[in-house]
């Protein structure tokens, strides 16, 4: 098959194209490497795709040194005449959307940038899809949608009407412009809700990398709500075999749909919904110790309130993912953090 993966340059869509081109797939990479975080980081993900940084240029395809089915491209998905030539000129079969302004908190002092890229971009997306013959889009949701629900664990059953930051209300607008194009233009469609993503080559703005980064620093880690929260930290190994899944697993109708009782997970339409995650929430100080543990060292923490845009808690339902793909996340805890210390420590040289 031939598939784009949009954002090559982060943390999840670097294992993705790997994974995809291992298994003999076609695969084009597109990102913009923006600044929100080190783009050396970005960088340093597409090395080990085989795309170096010196061949870089904007809407210029490099052809990967180590994948000879993989070439990556420089541009916007906020691009609208560029987006409708690529999918013009490459005809893909499928399409995996992972790219995105990514960051709860970062929205609530640039809002604007959530529109462009998540909203606008994803419109192009869609349109790429609807007018090229693409036979599945699977694309990245996020557990921040379910924001106020108490009900946990997190089913795709439950409504998600009250997300508590402008990210997780860009990506519950993602689920539903899907939905839309699904319904009108018989698109299949697939969204993916993402649970606390770590592993190595993670975001330099979640807590794992903050934690370890600083731990290994000598510097003191912040500890939100005075550390009494539950994460569902889900290991990126884990996220990836479930991506590569759904991208086979190709959206179908429900056909015991009741628009009586409307399941929000799935439709008439080919549209899907699943959640990804370990489904085994830690407590924030149980995930610190297991990061001290694997550093050989005690953190001084710096307790704090809540963040805006902050939840307690995250736990993810996966019956539906163990159902109909058989699978669900199992990673432990204390492996994931060694080899994400590991990474950490050999790519910054510590």
């Amino acid at each position: 098959m031939k598939i784009l993966v949009t954002g090559t340059a982060g943390f999840i869509g670097l294992f993705v194209a790997k994974r995809l081109l291992e298994r003999g797939d076609e695969v084009v990479g597109l990102d913009n490497i923006n600044s929100y975080y080190d783009v050396n980081l970005k960088y340093g993900r597409l090395a080990e795709t085989g795309i170096e940084k010196k061949d870089i240029a904007w809407y210029k395809f490099v052809q990967s040194t180590k994948y000879p089915k993989y070439k990556f491209i420089q541009m916007n998905l906020e691009d609208k005449q560029a987006m409708q030539m690529l999918f013009a000129n490459e005809s893909f079969d499928r399409v995996c959307h992972l790219a995105a302004q990514a960051g709860v908190r970062y929205s609530i002092t640039n809002p604007d940038v959530y529109i462009s890229s998540n909203v606008d971009g994803f419109i192009h997306i869609l349109e790429g899809c609807r007018h090229n013959k693409v036979e599945h889009l699977v694309y990245a949701s996020s557990s921040s949608v379910y924001g106020l629900n108490g009900n946990v664990p997190f089913s795709e059953m439950d409504g998600i009407a009250h997300p508590v930051s402008l990210y997780a209300a860009s990506k519950k607008s993602n689920e539903l412009m899907a939905h839309a194009y699904s319904q009108l233009y018989n698109i299949p469609s697939t969204g993916l809700r993402f649970f606390t993503v770590y592993g190595p080559w993670g975001r330099p703005d979640m807590s794992p990398f903050l934690f370890t980064d600083a731990i290994l620093n000598n510097r003191a880690i912040k500890v939100f709500n005075n550390g009494n929260m539950l994460r569902d930290f889900t290991y990126v190994d884990d996220i990836v075999e479930g991506v590569i899944r759904v991208i086979d697993h190709v959206a179908q109708p429900n056909k015991e749909w009741e628009p009586l009782h409307p399941d929000p997970s799935s439709s008439t339409a080919p549209y899907r919904i699943y959640n990804i995650g370990n489904s085994q929430p830690i407590k924030l100080m149980d995930f610190i110790k297991a990061i001290e543990n694997a550093i050989g060292r005690e953190a001084e923490k710096d307790f704090l309130p809540m963040q805006p845009g902050d939840v307690y808690q995250t736990n993810a339902d996966t019956t539906s993912l163990q159902h109909e793909l058989r699978f669900k996340p199992c990673t432990m805890i204390e492996e994931g953090v060694k080899e994400t210390v590991a990474w950490f420590r050999a790519f910054y040289q510590i």
